[in-house]
């Protein structure tokens, strides 16, 4: 047998019960936006011009842009269709760029926990560094909301292998970092079930766009292609469909213009999904389907 991370067991999506979302909706479609903030002179986070040394003025201005200007730019756009965001931050923003958290704040969009910079990974982490990463992201949510983040999403999309053991120990409910399905997912961790979230790796700026040169229209249109194909599935299987856009890439003018593209499409699919956040789907599916009996504690 292969090394397993004996996290959850494989499961065919079509031998699974069947369910529905509120309101009897197939298909669950929720919008997470990145808003992140790096170190000036040193750390990881994307290369807009790889290979130049620290300090890198060019790439780390491409990436406050979004701070300044394209988070501004994407909450208006986000107001103009009465759409919810799940925001994923990095809780240095709370003291970089208050004024936007501010704002998303003032339109209830959920918090979920990024870590404290994307210019770290916990991957390569000691158990105990990362436990106070994630205890101080976690405080410093809970200080600035008044409730603890429910979700979590690793910097860098690059959880450790203790991390889910470490957010159940810290009383998260889910994780979004691991993106093998279309449904939530139950997971065994040392401190019991933690439910996986689906997130998209593929409908997600970052890859399409940075990694593999995509162009705005390429991403609006496999953002729609992807609705619609999903909201065909889910006549025979309930369906999440998440879309990730960070402030930095899609809020560029020239790709708001390609992404409202997106927003009108589900628009005009409104009464047949569900817009929710990814907090909202995670309680939704744990009070319907609730962790198997062989989803509690991991063995360390």
């Amino acid at each position: 047998m292969l090394p397993s991370h004996d996290r959850f067991p494989y499961s065919a999506i079509t031998d699974r019960p069947d369910f529905s979302w509120p309101g009897g909706k197939r298909l669950a479609v929720y919008v997470a936006l990145c808003v992140e903030h790096f170190p000036y002179g040193s750390g990881l986070g994307l290369p807009y011009s790889p290979g130049l040394s620290h300090p890198n003025s060019y790439n780390w201005a491409w990436r406050e842009y979004g701070n300044r200007v394209g988070g501004w730019r994407l909450i208006d756009l986000f107001d103009a269709h009465r759409l919810p965001l799940t925001v994923l931050l990095n809780t240095e923003c709370y003291e970089h760029c208050p004024e936007l958290v501010a704002a998303l704040r003032r339109r209830s969009d959920e918090i979920v926990a990024h870590g404290r910079t994307n210019g770290e990974h916990q991957n390569g982490m000691g158990l105990e560094e990362e436990r106070r990463l994630i205890a101080e992201a976690t405080e410093a949510i809970r200080r600035h909301e008044g409730k603890s983040p429910a979700g979590w999403m690793s910097p860098g999309a690059h959880p450790s292998a203790n991390t889910e053991d470490l957010l159940a120990e810290a009383g998260y409910r889910y994780t979004l970092d691991w993106p093998m399905d279309d449904q939530p997912v139950w997971m065994r961790t040392t401190g019991g079930p933690l439910l996986s979230v689906p997130y998209p790796h593929e409908v997600n700026d970052v890859p399409m766009v940075v990694l593999h040169d995509g162009t705005a229209p390429a991403f609006a249109d496999m953002a729609i292609d992807n609705f619609d194909e999903m909201l065909r599935q889910s006549k025979d299987q309930p369906l999440a469909y998440g879309i990730t856009i960070h402030s930095f890439i899609i809020g560029q003018p020239f790709r708001i213009k390609q992404f409202r593209r997106v927003l009108e499409h589900l628009d005009a699919h409104r009464d047949e999904v569900w817009f929710a956040t990814a907090g909202q789907i995670a309680d939704h599916f744990a009070g319907l389907m609730p962790p198997p009996v062989d989803s509690g504690p991991a063995v360390s």
